[in-house]
């Protein structure tokens, strides 16, 4: 197969995932099933990432339903014609479908003040691109959970459960304020990512402004605004850490992969068992005491174990279909 007749089987292919994902009968099964496409080549997630960034000129336009059924009539038509033209024809396509839906959003009204409120969620081992009504958008990381309710003077968001990296419409007269149960973050139009660890929140932030808000053990809540680089780690009590973060880490899971700098085995093996139904485990406490660094696919733990063991002089044993124990080496 040539490289431009693979190219366009990728399109295609990545085309037929993003309009599959944005229809209200998606499944959990066709979630994982995308997921599993996606990590699956890199040459998918790239090409997902292109139809995503051609798709979100339509979503800052608004998001009357009616609007979103008429755009997605049209991406069908125009999916069938560039079946028959190639790949020239899908980018014009593609561009076609953004400004019918700009031309439709034009003098779209302000929310209405009580909009329903919508749930979201991803399984173990899958990734989710959502386009919110308001034209941001959200990668929702494995094994999350996210509410999301729009308001006349606000865009409620609560994480629930799991990570998510936000992109933000601009509105700067209705805030988009993502919750957890200790704390909140505010942002006007930005780009950053909010995880709700066991024990703390974690926000590192890319791109803009966010205003971050929680609890103190006593006394006064806390507050502070980050600027872009910056990572902030907090709980409903003592802790409230602040500080730069590795964009390679912090962004590496929203390309399937994890990224460990020196960091205790333990943490990478907890960190690893997010994405996957097989779990591995330490068979001796001392192991934690070796620090790891490297960069792994989050679906693939059998690359971790090999480099285990030849990096750090681990043997891997299997007890079970679904479990792997670490021990040092004899």
């Amino acid at each position: 197969m040539t490289s431009e007749p693979r190219q366009q089987v990728e399109h295609g292919e990545a085309e037929r995932w993003f309009m599959r994902l944005q229809m209200g009968d998606c499944t959990r099964a066709d979630r994982a099933a995308f997921a599993r496409w996606r990590l699956a080549d890199p040459a998918h997630a790239a090409a997902y990432a292109e139809v995503e960034r051609m798709f979100s000129l339509a979503g800052q336009a608004g998001a009357d339903p009616r609007l979103r059924a008429a755009a997605r009539a049209a991406r069908e038509r125009i999916e069938r014609r560039r079946r028959r033209q190639g790949l020239l024809q899908r980018f014009a396509g593609l561009a076609a479908v953004a400004s019918l839906v700009l031309a439709l959003g034009i003098g779209w009204r302000t929310w209405n003040p009580a909009q329903p409120e919508q749930h979201y969620a991803t399984a173990v081992g899958e990734s989710r691109t959502l386009m919110l009504e308001d034209g941001s958008t959200v990668l929702l990381d494995t094994d999350s959970v996210l509410r999301v309710q729009y308001r006349r003077l606000q865009r409620d968001v609560m994480l629930e459960r799991g990570q998510a990296q936000f992109s933000v419409a601009p509105q700067p007269r209705r805030p988009f304020v993502v919750r957890t149960d200790i704390g909140a973050i505010r942002a006007l139009g930005t780009r950053f990512q909010v995880r709700r660890h066991a024990d703390y929140v974690e926000v590192a932030l890319m791109e803009g402004v966010v205003e971050v808000t929680a609890p103190a053990a006593d006394g006064p809540a806390r507050t502070a605004r980050l600027a872009p680089g910056e990572q902030l780690d907090f709980n409903a009590g003592e802790r409230w850490a602040r500080g730069a973060f590795d964009p390679e880490v912090a962004l590496g899971w929203t390309d399937g992969q994890l990224v460990f700098r020196a960091r205790p085995l333990d943490e990478v093996v907890q960190e690893m068992n997010r994405y996957n139904p097989t779990q591995i485990r330490l068979g001796q406490p001392a192991l934690n005491e070796l620090q790891i660094s490297g960069q792994f696919y989050g679906n693939d733990p059998d690359s971790l174990i090999l480099a285990l063991e030849r990096g750090w002089s681990l043997r891997a044993e299997r007890p079970s279909a679904d479990e792997i124990v670490l021990y040092r080496r004899d």
